[in-house]
């Protein structure tokens, strides 16, 4: 599914589909690797045998640099604007897929690569890995929803600080912040993760898609605007043939054959 000059690899296995930056030697981003994950994430949300992303990395050293800084180098106002519009494309992209978003991170995961898997549903990291937003050494913020989504993720104190000190943190204080979801041990990252993803994809499809509206969505609405969005997206799922599916096939203790 991948070109020999893709800066992206795209894999399907069990109905998780794989999409892993490739740029050597560090998978820093610029122009058209940022495009190329756009398309990736379009293609794998609209293949109907791919049930559950996954963003990960060919380079077990290197999940992401971050942006290459040569990008920037003669950058002015108007082509910064046109940068963050075209990762925001990929924020939105991500956090409104009907299917559920995984991030396997290993090894150096900075600056926008880093950011990225803040809008997955559930980030899983190597043991080994090294994270941080060194934005601020440059004078600069992350401009790939890191602020917005961090101060929702870890609370404004702990985001405040993460992004003050520009420092990068290991696994373990990744995860006692709330960063990351689950450390696994070095060398088996990726099979975790296709574990779990293959445990999401043999779930009914229509409830993934309302949990993650439901928590994406409403989590940005008031609370009473959110009962009214979780209101609909019930009566939704309960006008399904998964619905009907699922209620017969507890009430008969058998296994539900969902509908694809």
């Amino acid at each position: 599914m991948t070109s020999d000059d893709s800066a992206v690899a795209l894999n399907v296995a069990n109905h998780v589909g794989w999409i892993k930056f490739d740029r050597s030697p560090v998978n820093a981003f610029e122009w058209s690797m940022v495009r190329e994950v756009r398309a990736a994430i379009d293609t794998m949300v609209a293949d109907p045998d791919v049930r559950v992303l996954v963003l990960g990395s060919a380079n077990p050293k290197y999940f992401s640099a971050g942006a290459d800084l040569e990008t920037f180098r003669d950058i002015d106002e108007t082509g910064m604007r046109e940068w963050c519009e075209l990762v925001h494309g990929i924020v939105h992209r991500l956090r409104d897929s009907p299917k559920p978003v995984l991030a396997a991170i290993a090894g150096i995961a900075v600056g926008g690569g880093l950011e990225m898997t803040l809008h997955a549903d559930v980030r899983f990291v190597s043991h080994d890995a090294r994270l941080g937003q060194p934005e601020v050494n440059i004078n600069f913020i992350p401009p790939v929803g890191a602020t917005q989504a961090l101060a929702r993720l870890l609370g404004r104190p702990a985001a405040l600080r993460f992004l003050f000190n520009g420092e990068l943190i290991n696994a373990e204080q990744a995860l006692t912040i709330g960063l990351v979801d689950e450390v696994i041990e070095a060398g088996e990252l990726e099979i975790k993760v296709q574990q779990y993803g293959e445990f999401l994809a043999a779930k009914p499809p229509e409830a993934l898609a309302a949990i993650r509206r439901a928590i994406n969505v409403g989590g940005g609405m008031s609370f009473d605007e959110g009962l009214k969005l979780e209101a609909s997206l019930a009566t939704e799922l309960a006008g399904t043939v998964n619905f009907v599916e699922g209620v017969a096939s507890f009430l008969a203790k058998r296994s539900p054959a969902w509908s694809r």
